[in-house]
């Protein structure tokens, strides 16, 4: 992560993007640094704190269900998947199909999830704290609308 690029930043310096793709790609790229700079003392990335929190709560899933569940590219999340596998953070088995494999987090998984935790809910509350509790809701209400409306369209 680029810090230096990231503190030299403010509100001022943005330009009025026109449209709703260039908006939420600049404050991905913005939110996701905020996390990033607190899991790297977890030496994790918010896409790896997001897959092992999604098998951690849905315990044995497929490829399939964690692509579609994050909307992420087959190619990309394979990757990803891989790099937690290299780690000892997740387990893979064939499923019911000899092409289904299915993901499960490993006892080193559940650890790196318990140090990453309290780095994760840093960040989490840093930007809580900016939004507020109101803009904290209406945020999640409009991205979970938007991302409704934009697989419908």
């Amino acid at each position: 992560m680029n810090t230096e690029a990231f503190e030299e930043a403010s509100a001022e310096a943005l330009f009025d993007l026109p449209c709703a793709c260039q908006n939420l790609r600049r404050a991905t790229r913005i939110v996701t640094r905020v996390y990033d700079h607190e899991l790297k003392k977890a030496s994790l990335e918010i896409t790896h704190f997001g897959l092992l929190t999604a098998l951690a709560t849905a315990g044995e899933v497929n490829q399939k269900r964690l692509s579609e569940g994050f909307a992420m590219d087959s190619t990309t999340l394979t990757r990803t998947l891989e790099r937690l596998r290299e780690q000892g953070w997740i387990r893979v088995k064939q499923g019911k199909d000899r092409r289904e494999r299915l993901f499960s987090l490993t006892p080193a998984g559940k650890r790196q999830m318990s140090e990453a935790k309290p780095h994760w809910e840093r960040a989490e509350s840093r930007l809580r704290q900016e939004l507020g509790e109101k803009g904290w809701k209406d945020m999640k209400e409009a991205v979970s609308l938007l991302t409704k409306s934009a697989i419908a369209a």
